[in-house]
C-alpha cells in the first residue's frame, strides 16, 4: 500500500521543485468537507482547493451530471462542434453577473481568464496600459505576474514583465491606507506618470485573495467606477476566488452595487473541473475578434458548472455563506479577545474568513512564523488550513459552503486548541 512518505519522495523525484505541495498528505477520497488520505487519516477541509469546491467534494448532483457527460462524450472543442451545455451555461452566467447585456467567453484557468480580459479591454479601448493594486494576485502566466502586486514568491526570477502596468495602493485602514489615499495615488499617477487616455482598464479583486483577504470598501469601488466613466477606462473585477456564493452573493462586486465592464471567473465555477470565463458587456466582449482555446468550455466543465449553479440556488448557499462567516467570526473573536497581542484582526466577507497574526498587537509586526506553525500543527490534528498575505501571517478559512455545522464546529475546536497551545506556552 502507498503511504504519504513514499509518495512524497516519489513526487520530489518526478515533479518540478517549483510545483510545491503544502501538505505531504496524499488524498485518496473526499466527501463534502472531509478528506481521507492514502493511509486512512481523516481531515476537515477548510481550504476547499483554494475556494474551488464551494459545493463540497463529490456532491451527488454534480457527480451525476459529470458522469452523464462522460457517457456521452468528453471533448469536441466548443470552437469546432459546440454543444448545448456551453450555450446554456453562457446564458446563465450572462444573467447572473451584475452586468446588463452580457456575453461570455470560456477558458481553462483563472490566469487565462485574466489574460483574456486584458486582451478584450485593449481591443475595445485601443489603449495599452493597465492599473492594478499592491498586494494583488492575478495568476502565474507572464502577463498575470506583471499584474500581480506581490514580488515573492510569485515573480522572483521571472522578470522582466510586460510594460504598461501600474500598481497603486489598495485601501486598508488597518495598514493606514484610506480610500482617499488610494484615490489620490491614482490621480497622482495620472498627473506624473501616465495619461488616463492610455489606460485600458483598472483591474481589482473586490476582496484580495492571496494578498490577505483584504476587503475593498464599497465606496472605493464606487469611486473607481466614477473615474473609469470619466476617462473611458474599463473596470475589471477579478472574481476568481470571490465568486460563486463565497462572499454571500454570486459575485463580491454586488456588495458595492457597481456594474463592472468585465468579470473574470474560475475556481468555484465548476467545483474542480478546469473551467474559467470572462463575462462582460456585449459591446466590449465583441471587440476582440479572436478568443478561445482547445479546451475552453469543455463539455464536462460546462455540465459541472450548471450543476454548481443549481446547487447554490437550491441549497441557498449565498445565505449559508453568511451563516458560516458569522459562526467562524464569533468563535474566532473570542480567541482575539484572549490573545490581543497575537491576533490583530478577524475579518470576513461571507465565508472568506481571515485571522491576522502579529507581534505586540501591531499590524506593522507580522507574525508569519506562528501562522506557519498553526497551519502545520492543525493539520497534524486533522484540520487543513491555508495562509495568505504579503508577509504570510494571515490564516484564511475557506470551508465548503455545504459543510455540516457539526463538522464546522469540530474544525473550529481544533483550530482553537492549536492556537491556545501555541500562544499559552
Amino acid at each position: 500500500m502507498n503511504n504519504n512518505n513514499d509518495l512524497q519522495k516519489r513526487k520530489e523525484m518526478a515533479i518540478a521543485a517549483g510545483q510545491k505541495n503544502l501538505f505531504p498528505r496524499y488524498i485518496d477520497k473526499a466527501k463534502n468537507a472531509e478528506i481521507w488520505d492514502v493511509e486512512g487519516a481523516r481531515y476537515i477541509d477548510f481550504c476547499a482547493g483554494i475556494a474551488v469546491t464551494n459545493v463540497g467534494h463529490c456532491h451527488p448532483k454534480l457527480m451525476a451530471a459529470v458522469q452523464q457527460q462522460l457517457r456521452n462524450f468528453t471533448h469536441s472543442c466548443v470552437m469546432i462542434n459546440p454543444y448545448e451545455s456551453a450555450v446554456v451555461l453562457a446564458e446563465k452566467l450572462n444573467e447572473l453577473v451584475p452586468i446588463t447585456h452580457a456575453k461570455t467567453v470560456f477558458l481553462n484557468s483563472g490566469a487565462e481568464a485574466v489574460e483574456n480580459a486584458i486582451k478584450i479591454a485593449k481591443a475595445y479601448t485601443k489603449r495599452s496600459s493597465i492599473i492594478s493594486f499592491v498586494g494583488a494576485f492575478h495568476g502565474r502566466t507572464h502577463m498575470c505576474l506583471g499584474l500581480t502586486g506581490t514580488y515573492k514568491p510569485y515573480k522572483e526570477g521571472f522578470g522582466p514583465f510586460p510594460t504598461g502596468i501600474y500598481h497603486i495602493p489598495f485601501p486598508n485602514k488597518n495598514y493606514g491606507i484610506t480610500v482617499e489615499d488610494s484615490l489620490n495615488k491614482l490621480k497622482s499617477l495620472f498627473k506624473t506618470t501616465v495619461d488616463p487616455s492610455e489606460i485600458a482598464a483598472i483591474l481589482i479583486e473586490p476582496v484580495q485573495g492571496e494578498g490577505g483577504f483584504h476587503i475593498a470598501p464599497n465606496t472605493f469601488i464606487q469611486e473607481l467606477r466614477a473615474l473609469c466613466n470619466l476617462y473611458g477606462i474599463l473596470l475589471i473585477c477579478d472574481e476568481i476566488q470571490t465568486g460563486f456564493a463565497r462572499t454571500g452573493v454570486f459575485f463580491a462586486v454586488e456588495h458595492s452595487q457597481v456594474e463592472p465592464d468585465l468579470i473574470t471567473i474560475g475556481k468555484g465555477l465548476a467545483n474542480g473541473i478546469p473551467l474559467s470565463a470572462v463575462v462582460g458587456k456585449e459591446e466590449v466582449m465583441d471587440a476582440a475578434k479572436s478568443l478561445g482555446g482547445t479546451f475552453g468550455g469543455s463539455p464536462i466543465g460546462c455540465q459541472s458548472a450548471l450543476a454548481v449553479i443549481d446547487i447554490i440556488n437550491e441549497e441557498n448557499l449565498c445565505e449559508r455563506a453568511f451563516e458560516i462567516g458569522k459562526i467562524c467570526v464569533d468563535h474566532l473573536n473570542k480567541l482575539k479577545d484572549r490573545y490581543p497581542e497575537k491576533i490583530a484582526c478577524v475579518r470576513n466577507l461571507g465565508a472568506m474568513i481571515a485571522i491576522e497574526l502579529v507581534h505586540n498587537g501591531s499590524f506593522e509586526q507580522a507574525d508569519g512564523a506562528s501562522t506557519k506553525k498553526i497551519i502545520e500543527h492543525a493539520s497534524n490534528r486533522g484540520l487543513l488550513l491555508l495562509s495568505c498575505g504579503m508577509e504570510g501571517n494571515i490564516i484564511r478559512l475557506l470551508p465548503p459552503l455545504t459543510i455540516e455545522y457539526e463538522t464546522l464546529h469540530e474544525g473550529l475546536t481544533i483550530l482553537t486548541k492549536t492556537i491556545t497551545e501555541l500562544f499559552s506556552t
